[in-house]
Parts: structure tokens; C-alpha cells; sequence
């Protein structure tokens, strides 16, 4: 009797392992060999997609929106704390890819006459996917031959869409900005000496007729 119990005792820790076994295999999912990844926002301080400039949010944006037009992108949308713009890639027949570039210009504390420009780009990937249909011609007596030709649907269909996260990329876009900004402010300065010429001038006229009616 001690000899059936034992082995009874064998049998059912063998089947709730096998039990076990089975409720895990039925709760994995994924490829067999690929670990699935769950990809977490961690929220630190991290100065890839902020960059500084002791500029207006005007001015920092305008500066944006002429870096982006440098490298051949296509401005979308562009005003004085916004600016979008956008890029088309083919790098072979059927694949296709987009990059949309969004600046948001922001001021800082008043009085210190600096800017925080907010970067992120967004890469899109595109895929041929071939729709072809073929032709069916009707024969007398036998029925319908379909024919190996036809039309061709070919489409675009988006397959990934991801936040780029490459500092050396967004480095070189704060390069461009700061090289151009210097541009922007000048332009500012010229702008607003003939402004302020044009205002000094009147006074003057208005004198001058005042003198000639007298």
C-alpha cells in the first residue's frame, strides 16, 4: 500500500508539470527564439530634442524653417512658435520613406531674451504591395481561360512609423538653426532701422510743409 501511494504521488506531480508546461506554452507569444520587447518612455533629462538660443521664439523658429529649407525639405506649416516640415527617400523600387521634421519654438523667463526650440523628427516607411489582376476571356464549348496578363494596382502601404532618436542628427539640425539665426537677426536689425528711419523722417516732412504754408 505505501508502495501505490508513493506512486501515485509520482503520477500527479508528474501531470501538473506537464499541466504547467502546457499553460505556459498557450501564454507565450512571439516567435519561437525572439524575446518580446515592450518599449517604455523613460521621462529624464535629456537635452537631444531641446536646444537653447538667446533669440526670440520668432526668430528661432524662422531660423528653423530656413535650416530645414537648406537641406530640401518642404515647409507645411510655419509660423512664429511652429514650424513643419517634410522629406521624401527612395532608396530602392519598393521601398519608400518620409521624415517630418516639428519645431516648437518656446521663450524662456522674461527678460533673458533666449528661446528653447523642441525637436522631433518622425521617420514613415513605406512598401510596394502588388495588387495584379489577371484577364478571363470566354471560349465557346470550354468556358472562361484567364490569361497571365492584366491590370496592375500597385500601392504604397505605410509599414513602420517610428520617432527617430539619433543625437548627431538633431546635433547637426541646432548647427544649421545657429548658423542661419545669425542671418535672421540681421535682417531683424535692418528691418527695424528703416522702420525707425521712416518714423524719424516724418516729423520732419510735417515741419517742412508747415514752414512752406507759413
Amino acid at each position: 500500500m505505501a508502495f501505490s501511494s508513493k506512486s501515485s504521488s509520482f503520477l500527479f506531480a508528474g501531470s501538473m508539470l506537464a499541466l504547467s508546461g502546457l499553460l505556459s506554452a498557450c501564454t507565450s507569444t512571439g516567435t519561437p527564439g525572439k524575446t518580446a520587447v515592450a518599449h517604455k518612455d523613460e521621462f529624464g533629462m535629456s537635452d537631444m530634442f531641446t536646444y537653447s538660443f538667446p533669440s526670440s521664439d520668432k526668430e528661432g523658429c524662422e531660423a528653423s524653417r530656413r535650416a530645414l529649407l537648406s537641406q530640401g525639405y518642404i515647409i507645411s506649416d510655419a509660423n512664429s512658435n511652429n514650424v513643419k516640415g517634410r522629406r521624401k527617400f527612395q532608396s530602392d523600387d519598393e521601398t519608400h520613406v518620409e521624415i517630418e521634421f516639428n519645431v516648437v519654438c518656446a521663450p524662456n523667463s522674461k527678460g533673458s531674451n533666449s528661446t528653447t526650440i523642441f525637436i522631433n523628427a518622425v521617420r514613415d516607411r513605406y512598401s510596394l504591395k502588388k495588387n495584379s489582376t489577371s484577364a478571363s476571356l470566354g471560349v465557346g464549348g470550354i468556358g472562361s481561360i484567364s490569361l497571365p496578363f492584366g491590370a496592375s494596382n500597385d500601392s504604397m502601404v505605410k509599414v513602420a512609423s517610428e520617432t527617430i532618436a539619433d543625437a548627431k542628427l538633431y546635433g547637426r539640425f541646432f548647427d544649421l538653426v545657429e548658423r542661419y539665426l545669425d542671418d535672421v537677426k540681421k535682417s531683424d536689425e535692418t528691418e527695424n532701422g528703416s522702420t525707425s528711419t521712416a518714423a524719424s523722417s516724418i516729423p520732419a516732412q510735417q515741419k517742412e510743409q508747415a514752414g512752406q504754408l507759413n
